[in-house]
C-alpha cells in the first residue's frame, strides 16, 4: 500500500498500486487526478497518461462527466469516500525488445 501525496511520485517496478486511503488519510471528495509515467530499460520515459478517481461524496449528490464511445460504453472510476483503491499500469508498454522497468505514479495538486 500506499500514501500518496499530492506532487510526490511513487516509483516503483511493480505496475500495481493500491492506494492507502482511510479516514485519517482521505483524499477531497469529487474528481482527484492520478498520472502514471513509465521508464523502459534503456531510461527512456513515456508521455504522461492520467485518471481521474471520483470520491463520492457520502451524503450529497456526486456529479460526474464521463467520455463515451459511440455505443455508449464508458469505464466509471469512483471510489467511496475513505476506502482504499487500486491502481494499475499493467496495460503499458514499450517497443520490442524493450521492457518497462519503473513506473511511477503521482497524485496530482489540482489547485
Amino acid at each position: 500500500m500506499a500514501v500518496f501525496k499530492f506532487n510526490q511520485p511513487i516509483t516503483q517496478p511493480d505496475p500495481v498500486i493500491k492506494v492507502d486511503i482511510n479516514a485519517a488519510n482521505p483524499l477531497p471528495i469529487g474528481a482527484n487526478r492520478f498520472q502514471l509515467i513509465v521508464v523502459d530499460d534503456d531510461g527512456n520515459e513515456s508521455e504522461p497518461t492520467f485518471v481521474d478517481v471520483i470520491v463520492q461524496a457520502p451524503t450529497d449528490p456526486t456529479a460526474i462527466l464521463d467520455v463515451v464511445s459511440s455505443d455508449q460504453q464508458q469505464i466509471k472510476p469512483i471510489v467511496p469516500f475513505g476506502k482504499p483503491f487500486i491502481l494499475s499500469g499493467a496495460r503499458s508498454v514499450d517497443v520490442d525488445p524493450g521492457k518497462i522497468v519503473e513506473y511511477r505514479f503521482t497524485l496530482i495538486d489540482r489547485t
